[in-house]
This record gives structure tokens, C-alpha cells and sequence, in this order.
């Protein structure tokens, strides 16, 4: 996309015990608490046992994270991932609060409401991914706290949820809910409380808590931000101590995909290089937008994806040069080209993949051409995603690559063609592409100059746009539009291509199409 469940013992995370075999009855604490003057439990801030034993990632832990050993929270995501996670975080804070004068840190994050398409009428829900990324929790109206321990240096911390009560006359309409027991049972968090209990926690926060990690400025459930948090960022802005966004250093972490979840991305690039494949053998000119829409929509969630990524582009003939068309309701005539950018979401991990095709199945002269100079520059850019260069650098040098191309096939009028690069800006005027993960243009707050690293996936995809009108252009590409994207892991060799089963070589596209007429 171009861009300008099973619940698992709490216990059978630390311990060797299968997470399907039977747990011993658990408390969501560790100590009795004593009663608060309404008679309520009280979130404790002391951590015990189990608290220092999340807190304490072990090397082991961590291999049997990336193996997947350990019971899910997430389909191939596990405690001890989720667990690590969090650590990792505290991590970064104990650097970032290393001149603070006070030691007592909080991370807070909110899920996502529900959201109602008409009035009482739900969407299907999805959980901020930030939040998601922390807990694995897929629950709506929640709250997740990272608190630092007494006594104890950072990354030593205590994990809690904080949850809405069961309710039978709800989970008659929206289906069960886990609760505070269930919520600790699944997630494997150190404690777990009822939604309004966070109350308590207010005071604190205020008044004691030298730093809180609190997106402020864009919370994700304007409700909760209301109720509970509104209240200690305005008290903190009286104080010395202080609110901090958090939603930069859960991103640093994002941007680096551990094993698991890069063959969850796998995964998804697979089964929605299947789909691209179905789509493009059902191609029969004239054929309706409309209708590849369905059909890829089908093929992905046919074959696995929970929705899909983001509304695709299915763009035939010179709608492909509005970038992020998605109306997909217009007749593709024969001899035109099609382009669909499109991707699925599985196991909150998503693909970005785009093909352009002719729905007769034969490329004509001028779109071979065209095509082939995209793919040539495609190609130059893949090779490019290695530790050390950046998404700018490789922007730089598409430019520079369509620049040349463009001269090479005298598509630009004489009094244009001095200028490639800035006619390459015009003709591609989106970047070379962006880091992907649990969002299509994931970790927004990173820079694309960042010096590419082992474990991050970026897209490529670039383009070549030629409005019919465009009279600098020749007329035999006026009204052509090519795009050709890839999902690419970066590795210490070769880049992985997620995408890799998707064809994209001019021969097999017209292999796949001519099947299908």
C-alpha cells in the first residue's frame, strides 16, 4: 500500500507443564489484600514471587519464545514472548530514566473500545496494536500497566490488566469475556483486576509516580482517557513529575520482528500470494472491479485471514493513476491493465502485496514496456534491502532508476527529458515504501532514514504513473499505470521475500491469465 485462543494456565508459562494439562487453582494475587473502605480489593504494588520471575527473562525463555514452546496467548505467540516484550520495554525506559531524580516508573496503556457501525450494531473488534503487543489481550474497554517494583531496579516490574467484570446479560450479545481470572490465565500478566478498581491506582500515579508512559495526546479509548487518566495528566503537568509517550519506544521495539513473527508474516504473504494467483486466473475481460475485489477478499479469507489489511486497490485502465482509489466499482475494458495493491491480516500480523495484470491476459507493446521497466527497477531495489541502507537511500536510487528508464524509452517529451529525476518525482510521486508488521504502514513514528537492520520488513513497491491527459508524456503510455510491491524481512544476507509465491515475471502473469480464459 503506498504511502506518502485458547486461554493457557498462568502457571504453564514459567514451569514445564504442558499448557493443556490441568492447573491448580490460582488467585489474581499473590498476598491477600486488605480491604479498601468500600469493601473493594485494592491493586497491589508489591511484587511477589511470580512477579520477579516475569521480570527475570531467562536465555532459555527466550529460545523457547522464539520456538514457540510455551502455551499461546496469540496463534504463535506465546507468554514468555509476551512476557519479553514488556521486559524489553523497561528496558528502554531504565535508559530513558537514567537522569530522572525518581525511580518509581508506570507504563499505561488503554485497548480500543468497540466501535458501532449504527447505532447498537458492533463492528468486529480490533485491538489497538500497541496495547496487543504487549499482552496479547483481545478485549475491548481494558487497561494494561507496567509498574516498577520497590526496592528494585528497572526492568523489574509487575504487569497487570485491568478488566471488565463478566457479565451473562452482555456475553449473551457480544459473546464471553475473560474477567480478571481469565484475563491473568491467558495473558500470563502478574495480576488482573475489575475495570473500575483502577480508581485506586489514580492517586498514585499523581502523586507518587516520577514518570508516567501515557500517550496522551491520541489516546485509543476516549472514554477511559476521561474516567481515569485525563485526571493524572493534568495533575502531573502542576508537578515535576511527568507524563511521557510511551507510543515511540513500543514502535523501536516493533520495528525488529523476532522468529515467531516473521513467520507469521510469512504466513500471510503466502496465503495472499494464493489469492493474487485465484484473481488473476479469474481475470476475463471485461470484467468487473467489483468482482476481483470479492474474489480476492474470498481467496484470502478462504484460506485463513482473519479480515483483510486495509480496502485494496483494484484500479483497471487510467483509474490505477489515483493512488488510493478504492471506490472498485467501475467495468475493466479489454486491453486494459489492472492493478490491485491489497493484503490480509492473520494472527495480527499483516501482508501489503500489488500486481498489475492485463485482464485479456496478453500484455500489449507500450504496457510490456512499462511493466518491465517497473520490474527492472523493483528488482534493483530488492537487492538493496540489506543491514545499513535505509528505505531513503533506496528512494534515492529508484528515483534515479526511473529517471533513467523513463529516458530509455523516450516516454518523455524533449523539453522534459533533462530533468529525470525531477520527472521521476512526478510520474512516482509516493516513496519506495515503508515498514510493515501488525499495521500496513506500521511504526509511523520511525524514520525511513533509520539504517535498515536484521529482523525489520519493509515494502517495495515502486511505480510508474501516466495520466491519460499527460501530454509530456508519449501517447502510447497516456493512461498506464504500473505498480509492483513485495514484502521483504532484511537478514544479515539475502533479503527474504514474503511475497516470493506471487508472480511478478511478465511470462508467468500471462501464464496464470491465459488459464483462466
Amino acid at each position: 500500500m503506498v504511502t506518502s485462543k485458547c486461554h493457557s494456565s498462568p502457571t504453564s508459562a514459567w514451569t514445564g507443564r504442558s499448557a493443556g494439562a490441568p492447573a491448580p487453582p490460582t488467585s489474581t494475587t499473590d498476598t491477600p489484600l486488605p480491604p479498601n473502605p468500600e469493601g473493594q480489593r485494592t491493586p497491589a504494588f508489591q511484587g511477589g514471587p511470580r512477579t520477579q520471575r516475569c521480570a527475570e527473562i531467562t536465555q532459555s525463555e527466550q529460545e523457547e519464545a522464539s520456538r514457540g514452546k510455551q502455551g499461546e496467548v496469540t496463534p504463535g505467540l506465546s507468554q514468555v514472548e509476551y512476557a519479553l516484550r514488556r521486559h524489553k520495554l523497561m528496558t528502554l525506559i531504565q535508559k530513558e530514566a537514567r537522569d530522572q531524580s525518581g525511580t518509581d516508573q508506570a507504563v499505561v496503556l488503554l485497548s480500543n473500545p468497540t466501535f458501532y457501525m449504527s447505532n447498537d450494531i458492533p463492528y468486529v473488534f480490533h485491538q489497538d496494536n500497541n496495547f496487543l503487543y504487549l499482552c496479547g489481550f483481545q478485549e475491548p474497554d481494558s487497561i494494561l500497566v507496567l509498574q516498577s517494583l520497590p526496592g528494585k531496579e528497572l526492568p523489574a516490574h509487575k504487569a497487570m490488566l485491568f478488566v471488565p467484570r463478566r457479565d451473562p446479560s452482555r456475553e449473551l450479545w457480544d459473546g464471553p469475556r475473560s474477567g480478571a481470572d481469565g484475563a491473568v490465565a491467558l495473558t500470563g500478566v502478574d495480576e488482573a483486576f475489575p475495570l473500575e478498581e483502577f480508581k485506586h491506582l489514580v492517586p498514585k500515579l499523581k502523586a507518587e509516580t516520577s514518570t508516567v508512559w501515557y500517550d496522551w495526546s491520541k489516546p485509543s479509548h476516549a472514554q477511559l482517557h476521561l474516567d481515569f487518566m485525563k485526571p493524572v495528566t493534568e495533575a502531573k503537568a502542576g508537578s515535576r513529575n511527568r507524563v511521557r509517550a510511551v507510543r515511540q519506544l513500543i514502535q523501536r521495539l516493533r520495528l525488529i520482528k523476532s522468529p515467531s513473527e516473521i513467520a507469521l508474516m510469512q504466513a500471510a504473504g503466502r496465503l495472499t500470494s494464493q489469492a493474487f494467483v485465484e484473481t488473476m486466473f479469474a481475470s476475463k475481460a471485461p470484467v468487473d472491479e467489483a468482482f476481483l475485489y470479492a474474489k480476492f477478499e474470498f481467496e484470502c479469507r478462504a484460506r485463513g485471514a482473519d479480515i483483510l489489511a486495509y480496502p485494496p486497490v483494484v484500479a483497471g485502465g487510467n483509474r490505477s493513476n489515483t493512488l488510493h482509489y478504492v471506490k472498485n466499482n467501475q467495468i475493466i475494458k479489454d486491453g486494459e491493465l489492472v492493478l490491485l495493491d491489497g493484503g490480509c491480516e492473520t494472527s495480527g500480523y499483516v501482508s501489503d502485496i500489488t500486481r498489475t495484470w492485463p485482464v485479456n491476459g496478453r500484455f500489449s507493446a507500450a504496457q510490456a514496456e512499462l511493466y518491465e521497466a517497473v520490474l527492472d527497477v523493483q528488482k534493483a531495489c530488492l537487492a538493496l534491502c540489506r543491514p545499513g541502507k535505509s528505505l531513503e537511500d533506496i528512494y534515492n536510487h529508484m528515483l534515479a532508476l526511473i529517471g533513467q528508464k523513463l529516458q530509455e524509452l523516450r516516454a518523455l517529451s524533449s523539453h522534459r527529458a533533462n530533468g529525470t529525476i525531477k520527472a521521476a518525482r512526478k510520474y512516482c510521486p509516493h516513496h519506495v515504501g515503508h515498514y510493515l508488521g501488525m499495521d500496513v504502514h506500521d511504526t509511523p513514528d520511525i524514520s525511513r532514514s533509520l539504517p535498515l537492520q536484521p529482523g525489520m520488513v519493509v515494502t517495495i513497491e515502486p511505480g510508474i504513473y501516466v495520466p491519460e491527459g499527460d501530454c509530456d508524456v508519449s501517447e502510447r503510455f497516456r493512461g498506464l499505470g504500473v505498480r509492483i510491491e513485495d514484502d521483504v524481512v532484511v537478514t544479515e544476507g539475502s533479503p527474504l521475500i514474503l511475497s516470493a509465491d506471487c508472480p511478478k515475471e511478465m511470462h508467468h502473469v500471462e501464464r496464470i491469465c491465459d488459464r483462466g480464459s
